[in-house]
């Protein structure tokens, strides 16, 4: 089995679950839609990275005190 067969499958089954539970993909998407999408972060470079570390740690400090 190669890549392609295996995508297919993998793309075939979850058209399956989403038709069994309609409600799964909506309620994947306003997820994502509220929340976000967290790979972005990791995908930044490393000014970015260390901008949005010191952003946590100065909002968790906030929230700790």
């Amino acid at each position: 089995m190669n890549k392609r067969d295996y995508q297919d499958k993998e793309e075939q089954r979850k058209i399956e679950e989403y038709k069994k539970k309609p409600m799964i993909n909506f309620a994947d998407s306003i997820n994502r839609s509220k929340i976000g999408d967290l790979n972005n972060l990791t995908k930044q470079g490393w000014l970015s990275t260390i901008i949005t570390i010191a952003i946590f740690i100065g909002i968790w400090f906030f929230l700790s005190r």
